[in-house]
């Protein structure tokens, strides 16, 4: 990967995060296995809302997204988002879609947007509902033949890249198979991203960054009230489900899932979630006295092969490197979402990342992996590490399905 990579390069004038928070990740068919993902959306907007410091009827426009089709009213996400969190009729909504990478495009278009000052105030949320997957057929609308009923597990089916025959393990497997990474690798790197979850979240770090979830109504003037009805005896949800001690010896037993390094310990979990966080100007946040998280300071996405797309992060934070003329040395803290265990070993062996500077907290294999909401996730948890560790630059990148890679820079920094 010692190309230079092309991709889209953007440089953001004055563009704050204000504030984020968002709901617990929770283990798939779980507490919030029949909660609507647009739901748990609008309650990490609201959340991250009242987290800026800011009033709904400011925001000038919400970006929301979301991968899976998994609620009827799915096309009304960002736009059911942003009414129900308070975001006046009059301003727009769009939705966003970049697999994995979701998270911070959806950033990304919003620091775009305000950079260009087409608005002040940007309301950025990411939602997903692994469990609420639709089982479904594509071509039944004219009726049945048959024996030729074709009803497929959405989830399981999305999994599969069809343009070069490799499920998202199997990309993993590729890696581990181009870098000579072993299953013991595999395995010890599990083990250190639940213990580093387990210390966040015994530490209250994680829960700062948490909006506890209970049954709620969310109601808007001339709609229709909406709400969130968790299963019976399950009063609040505020921690994440998936963090718990892991050991080596424990990771060790599991089978492979994909034939070789890959299992179901040491990749991402399956979890639903929502995560938000609002963009401000320098100007708007001056105007109402606010203390900014952290500057956005640019973005990229590239593409890479498909057949090891879990490479993406590593061209993708070099081209952030070379836009903005950093240094890795330079980045105090890396974000990179842990698809899978392999992938991300590979990635930091590419760059020559350190690993006390990478996932500090943990990362997606013990917290979890809704697609659309983790790079918002890592994007907060990163401004709010860097304030905790007095660090100055982060960046936070995913790989992405299909063979992308996406990163965003961003700095710890005070208003002039």
């Amino acid at each position: 990967m010692t190309a230079k990579a092309k991709g889209l390069r953007t440089e953001f004038e004055d563009v704050w995060l204000l504030g984020g928070k968002r709901t617990p990740f929770v283990d798939y068919i779980g507490a919030f296995g029949k909660v609507s993902p647009i739901d748990l959306g609008i309650k990490a907007a609201r959340a991250a809302i009242e987290d800026a410091g800011v009033r709904a009827s400011d925001i000038d426009f919400t970006v929301a997204g979301s991968m899976a089709q998994a609620s009827f009213d799915a096309y009304m996400t960002p736009r059911h988002i942003g009414l129900y969190a308070g975001v006046p009729v009059d301003r727009p909504a769009h939705l966003v879609q970049r697999i994995c990478g979701t998270g911070i495009e959806v950033i990304l278009q919003a620091a775009d947007h305000i950079s260009l000052g087409r608005g002040d105030l940007a309301l950025c949320v990411g939602t997903e509902s692994m469990s609420r997957n639709p089982v479904a057929a594509y071509t039944h609308r004219s009726g049945f033949r048959m024996g030729q009923v074709e009803f497929k597990d959405f989830l399981w089916e999305a999994l599969m890249d069809p343009a070069v025959s490799c499920t998202m393990g199997d990309t993993a497997e590729n890696l581990a198979k181009k870098y000579g990474i072993t299953r013991e690798e595999v395995d010890r790197f599990a083990e250190r991203s639940f213990a580093r979850a387990v210390s966040a979240q015994e530490s209250g770090f994680l829960a700062g960054e948490i909006a506890a979830v209970t049954n709620e109504t969310f109601a808007f003037d001339g709609g229709n009230a909406r709400s969130i009805q968790l299963p019976r005896k399950v009063e609040l949800v505020d921690k994440d489900s998936h963090i718990r001690p892991s050991p080596y010896d424990i990771l060790a037993k599991l089978r492979p899932a994909f034939g070789g390094v890959q299992t179901g310990g040491n990749s991402s979990a399956v979890v639903d979630g929502a995560a938000g966080v609002v963009l401000g100007s320098a100007d708007y946040a001056r105007r109402n006295g606010l203390t900014p998280r952290a500057r956005i300071v640019a973005g990229v996405s590239v593409g890479v092969p498909p057949e090891i797309m879990g490479i993406g992060p590593v061209p993708a934070i070099q081209a952030l490197l070379d836009q903005t003329g950093l240094s890795l040395d330079q980045v105090d803290r890396i974000e990179i979402n842990e698809a899978f265990g392999a992938q991300i070993l590979a990635c930091m062996r590419e760059l020559g990342l350190d690993e006390d500077k990478v996932n500090v907290n943990g990362g997606s294999i013990a917290i979890g992996h809704p697609l659309g909401a983790t790079g918002v996730r890592i994007t907060n948890t990163l401004a709010r590490e860097l304030a905790k560790s007095g660090g100055r630059y982060g960046i936070a990148s995913a790989c992405i399905g299909g063979g992308q890679g996406i990163a965003v820079l961003i700095e710890r920094a005070e208003l002039d």
